[in-house]
């Protein structure tokens, strides 16, 4: 009995463990094998939880589009070829080099180019002439992080060590900030900050705001065991501060908004995972990219309107395969550097793309056409895009040399 007990056992064992390889297998074999159907859930409002003190809220509702396969349409050519503009026959390399490598860069509001060169350890802008010009003579040795400020000649630094520092590149000021203090992200005044402040003991972890020094620090929201899955992100428009985004289910994510004084703004559910919102000029509009399996697990655009009580609304698919931080909103038009090819599972592993090369479109986010722009003979891997305030040239860097280069647009 003893015997045909301990055979049972072993049976029984067996049996589990074959069952268990079967889920895993028939997992793995959905997550990459298995053919996706090209279909969009209509969203619904599963989801009533959230982040400890942030009110529920209301989905935004998706709203139908015109157009193939509900995507914005394409600009279509005499020649037939979409997306390409008739005007630009040329094969040559389009861009110009700049003659200079930066990490980081950003355009201000006058329309110079600022950048971080870690060979030297030195900020520098562009003068008229397109000369690098130091912004200060003080060096920063292995700067791993920048935050800009979009009002003002300052920005937030960040090191490997983990410490931070607030730098005013007029007036050469330097201020510290708390090394607990992550995921920075200026008002639009540039004033301000918006941080998490990240405790070792969960009960002490927060949404802050402070003045832009870390002076009158205030709690907006508790985090607790949340702080990964909310985005330092104020908008334009000084109505939200960040954004908190939760699971509704294997292929959705509902999106909170959060404001500094407990507002009830509306959620909206958005088509995948690995949300990554970039706000419109004026705070109207949201671009965004998630993956799914809807779609290879490969990075799809997404535009939302994101202002008050239209959050959400208008919900539609751009068409183009890539990340929203390799795109450049401005005042009626959006650029984005889009990878030639990407593999399934790319969203998985953006590391896969990081030396494929990129074309460059144009998108009118009122009508949803699509543009392709021509750079010639050229194969630039792009990141850091920025248009010039008169809508004149792009910038951007090329990600596998770290030259700075520019485009003409007009």
């Amino acid at each position: 009995m003893i015997i045909a007990d301990i055979n049972y056992k072993k049976l029984g064992l067996i049996a589990i463990f074959l069952v268990v390889v079967v889920v895993i297998g028939y997992f793995i074999y959905s997550l990459f094998f298995k053919p996706t159907i090209n279909t969009q859930t209509e969203p619904g409002n599963e989801a009533t939880g959230g982040l400890s003190g942030l009110p529920e809220a209301g989905s935004g509702t998706q709203t139908p589009i015109t157009g193939d396969n509900g995507q914005l349409p394409d600009i279509q050519s005499p020649g037939g070829q979409t997306g390409q503009d008739p005007n630009e026959t040329t094969n040559e390399d389009r861009s110009t080099e700049l003659g200079v490598t930066a990490t980081d860069s950003r355009l201000t509001s006058g329309g110079r180019l600022q950048f971080y060169n870690q060979t030297d350890g030195k900020f520098y802008q562009l003068d008229a002439d397109g000369k690098p010009v130091a912004l200060s003579d003080k060096k920063f040795a292995g700067v791993e992080n920048i935050v800009w400020s979009p009002a003002n000649n300052k920005a937030i630094l960040e090191f490997p060590d983990g410490s931070k520092i607030r730098y005013n590149f007029d007036t050469q000021e330097q201020v510290t900030l708390p090394k607990h203090w992550q995921d920075f992200d200026f008002s639009p005044t540039g004033d301000k900050i918006v941080a998490k402040s990240i405790g070792i003991d969960p009960n002490n972890r927060w949404l802050i705001v402070s003045n832009d020094d870390g002076s009158k620090a205030q709690k907006i929201e508790d985090l607790g065991e949340n702080g990964d899955a909310v985005i330092s992100s104020w908008s334009p428009n000084n109505q939200t501060i960040a954004m908190y985004v939760e699971g509704v289910d294997f292929n959705r994510k509902e999106v909170y908004f959060i404001g500094q004084n407990g507002e009830n703004f509306k959620s909206m559910v958005v088509e995948g995972r690995d949300f990554r919102p970039l706000w419109s000029p004026k705070g109207e509009e949201l671009l965004y990219s998630v993956y799914s399996a809807d779609n290879n697990y490969n990075p799809t655009l997404w535009l939302a309107s994101a202002q008050g009580d239209s959050i959400g609304a208008n919900r539609r698919p751009v068409g183009l395969n890539t990340w929203a931080d390799k795109c450049s909103f401005t005042t009626g038009s959006i650029y984005c550097a889009v990878p030639e090819t990407l593999e399934r599972g790319a969203g998985l592993f953006p590391a896969t793309a990081n030396n494929t090369p990129d074309r460059l479109y144009r998108i009118n986010p009122q009508t949803g056409l699509k543009q392709e722009i021509n750079l010639g003979s050229a194969s630039y891997t792009m990141k850091n895009l920025y248009v010039s305030p008169d809508g004149q040239y792009l910038y951007f860097t090329d990600a596998r040399t770290g030259n700075l280069r520019k485009i003409k647009l007009n």
